[in-house]
């Protein structure tokens, strides 16, 4: 039974691994401006890109139908569109490749008789979860299809990034169950409640950023430590009702995005110096160390984006790895929770 529950949870890490870099993909999309490319939704035959000059012609055709195309890329060429449209097909082919790496180990296990009773379940949400995010995806880039709109909306943005980590989160909380063992189960009641408390606000931030790189709210602000001169920018309260500019002005949302990160900074900091005397545990320790440094790095990063927002293969490249260092974190937090408890338990879950 062991030696199953390690192959199930290695292609449960595999999952983890794929989704991951399907979120970068996504940000990729995002950051080239590739995302609305491809205006129809073929899941099957999709997935073949034009195979000659007229279906590629006939492709560019319906992206100029677009007000994306009409009104920012009106200048684009053919070879200019078929930069943006490899980064959408490649985002939408690895969904696909995922679909089946999940269709083809669920089959083999099945088969194999590798799966008990108490993954059935699990099993069953994680496909459900999966299909929500390909039909959130397919919503997000239809709200970018509209007239008046030039990109997909932010908020359907955050949605489909938030939904994506939540699928990243569950399998590797159902691939956690399966390989960490009881007696690398750390029973710390204040240091389980502080890390809920970083990890709903990382979640709060992690949706800031998505609607940092939706409203393009870098590129509003690209000076560090001050927002354009000032510490607390006056024109962030400028939408009305009040409440809309938390969401929906660049302004505000960067000013939050700023103060999220410095009050995580604090608190995965305090977090770290608290749990200084928790010593006989190695998984523990290591991943202690391991919140700290990324951490450190993802402030980083953070700054070095802003600053290069103006430049634009900068804040590709910049963008990227501040996402993917982001997943790391989130990655580093959740087995930190999944591996901290406030008291002994029986069963792992």
């Amino acid at each position: 039974m062991l030696r199953n529950n390690r192959q199930v949870a290695r292609w449960l890490l595999l999952g983890v691994a794929m989704i991951m870099i399907q979120v970068l993909l996504g940000g990729i999309t995002r950051l080239t401006e590739s995302g609305l490319s491809i205006t129809e939704w073929k899941p099957i035959t999709g997935a073949l890109p034009p195979l000659n000059n007229a279906a590629w012609q006939a492709e560019f055709d319906r992206y100029k139908v677009t007000d994306q195309f009409k009104y920012v890329h009106q200048n684009f060429s053919l070879a200019d569109f078929k930069f943006i449209f490899f980064w959408e097909w490649f985002h939408r082919l690895w969904a696909r490749m995922m679909g089946l790496v999940f269709i083809a180990g669920f089959i083999y296990f099945l088969l194999t008789k590798k799966f008990n009773k108490t993954m059935i379940a699990p099993m069953v949400i994680l496909f459900i979860l999966g299909a929500m995010q390909g039909a959130i995806g397919w919503i997000m880039v239809k709200s970018g299809l509209v007239p008046e709109q030039y990109f997909v909306g932010h908020v359907e943005l955050a949605t489909h990034f938030i939904a994506a980590l939540g699928l990243l989160c569950y399998t590797l909380w159902f691939a956690l169950r399966l390989l960490v063992p009881k007696d690398k189960i750390t029973v710390n009641k204040k240091a389980q409640q502080l890390l809920l408390i970083i990890l709903v606000i990382l979640i709060v931030q992690l949706t800031y950023g998505a609607f940092m790189a939706g409203l393009r709210a870098a590129v509003t602000a690209p000076t560090w430590p001050d927002i354009n001169g000032k510490m607390i920018p006056a024109n962030m309260n400028e939408l009305s009702p009040w409440s809309v500019n938390l969401v929906n002005n660049p302004i505000m949302v960067h000013f939050i995005h700023r103060g999220l990160a410095y009050l995580l900074f604090i608190l995965i900091t305090t977090w770290w110096f608290t749990t200084n005397k928790i010593r006989n545990n190695t998984l523990f320790k290591r991943l202690r160390a391991t919140v700290m440094l990324l951490v450190f790095l993802q402030v980083t990063l953070g700054i070095l984006t802003v600053l290069n927002a103006t430049y634009n293969n900068r804040l590709v490249i910049l963008g990227v790895s501040h996402q993917f260092v982001a997943m790391l974190l989130l990655v580093t937090l959740v087995t930190l929770l999944y591996a901290v408890r406030k008291r002994v338990i029986g069963l792992i879950g």
